[in-house]
């Protein structure tokens, strides 16, 4: 996700984080409650089994903050729009590629972050566990640019220290970045290394 407070030369330096190991890495920056286990509430059917997959803009289940400078609070986030970005986004980003990564395009996720009740809450601390599932399976966590900002068409950069009360609502857009030839098959919302993770399929 382009988020940062500095300005750089044309050239970025800028790290994607796949979702393949243990580790837990967050997407927007660090928090201080980076590698805390998230309790997760779900929704239900009528049979009793939890509702792990939504279409496109339909709303997670509520959402329990475990970051400490928000703890308790909840939240929803919606997925409503996925755009596979071009190469000519890329070459055009401000971004420098590491060589070994292969080529990649960037895919632009919007999304609704609604506070629900509790604390202020930032909306870097709603995204943060958003990811994106490709065709092959592979799942990557937002862009993070740690010198200057990305330039994405359509996609601006937010404030994710920005905060919402209870009742508040804002749309936004994260980049994430995948392999160039492989397409967008999910967004996924991560519950922890114990939960299947949320997922909104998105349409070819």
């Amino acid at each position: 996700m382009p988020h940062s407070s500095t300005s750089s030369p044309r050239h970025l330096t800028v790290l994607a984080v796949g979702v393949t190991t243990a580790i837990t890495l967050t997407a927007c920056g660090a928090h201080s409650d980076t590698g805390a286990t998230r309790e997760k509430s779900a929704s239900t059917t009528s049979a009793g089994k939890e509702k792990t997959t939504f279409k496109l803009g339909e709303a997670s289940p509520v959402q329990e903050s475990q970051m400490q400078r928000s703890r308790g609070a909840t939240y929803t986030v919606t997925p409503t729009k996925v755009v596979v970005g071009s190469k000519a986004d890329m070459d055009n980003s401000g971004l420098e590629q590491e060589k070994e990564d292969g080529p990649q395009v960037p895919v632009y996720v919007w999304s609704t972050l609604t506070h629900k009740s509790g604390k202020p809450m930032a909306l870097g601390d709603m995204d943060d566990d958003l990811v994106v599932k490709t065709d092959t399976g592979q799942r990557t966590r937002a862009l993070i640019v740690l010198l200057g900002q990305a330039q994405w068409p359509n996609c601006p950069a937010f404030d994710s220290d920005k905060k919402l009360a209870a009742g508040q609502s804002q749309r936004i857009c994260t980049a994430f970045l995948i392999p160039q030839g492989q397409k967008a098959a999910a967004v996924q919302l991560s519950q922890g290394f114990y939960s299947k993770p949320l997922e909104w399929p998105v349409k070819s």
